[in-house]
């Protein structure tokens, strides 16, 4: 794979993720993200050997960037737990927000991706996940939020219930915006697990 010139393997991702989040990426074709994009098809293969490489490039970045953000609010001691627990629910929503076309791609294509990629699926997944259990843990040891909690079923119920929410948002954006959404789930589980 070449060294990245310019923007060019940027305004390849960005095209990828709007054409995905267009027509899905089992339908996405190479030449439409070239397209889109504004480079030559060969070129994409330049940086990517296949639609599936782009696709693991895209929840590369997505998981990297809100691994390493909520690696500095974790770290932050000024902060309570709970804070932090709104601090990583912002994350997750503001990077949506900023690019709704993104949130279609989580919602329709992460499973996917990860059952075909498994071996080799971006590691920044699980270490963001983690760094939620440590804040939790974190309220646990302050006796902010009950010990009874099981930090396992809490971890995936709350991104259970983002990506279920926001693929009721891709369909209905008006009856579920995403700011609505981000503040009841806040709410919903820091009220339903504060001791």
């Amino acid at each position: 794979m070449r060294i990245k010139e310019g923007n060019k393997e940027k305004d390849i991702l960005e095209a990828a993720i709007k054409v995905f989040a267009e027509v899905g990426y089992h339908k996405a074709k190479i030449a439409k993200i070239a397209e889109v994009a504004e480079v030559a098809a060969g070129s994409v293969y330049l940086y990517f050997k296949d639609k599936e490489d782009i696709l693991l490039k895209i929840f590369e970045n997505i998981w990297r960037k809100l691994y390493t953000e909520l690696k500095s609010i974790k770290e932050n001691d000024d902060i309570s737990p709970f804070e932090k627990f709104d601090s990583m629910i912002d994350l997750i929503f503001d990077i949506y927000i900023e690019n709704p076309n993104l949130a279609l791609v989580f919602v329709n294509e992460q499973n996917h991706i990860q059952r075909s990629a498994e071996e080799y699926f971006t590691e920044y997944y699980e270490k963001f996940l983690n760094l939620g259990e440590e804040i939790i843990k974190e309220g646990i040891q302050k006796n902010q939020i009950s010990s009874s909690v099981d930090i396992k079923i809490l971890r995936y119920f709350i991104f259970g219930a983002i990506k279920t929410l926001l693929q009721h948002w891709a369909v209905d954006p008006k009856n579920y915006p995403l700011n609505k959404i981000r503040q009841n789930i806040k709410f919903i589980i820091k009220y339903g697990i504060e001791k």
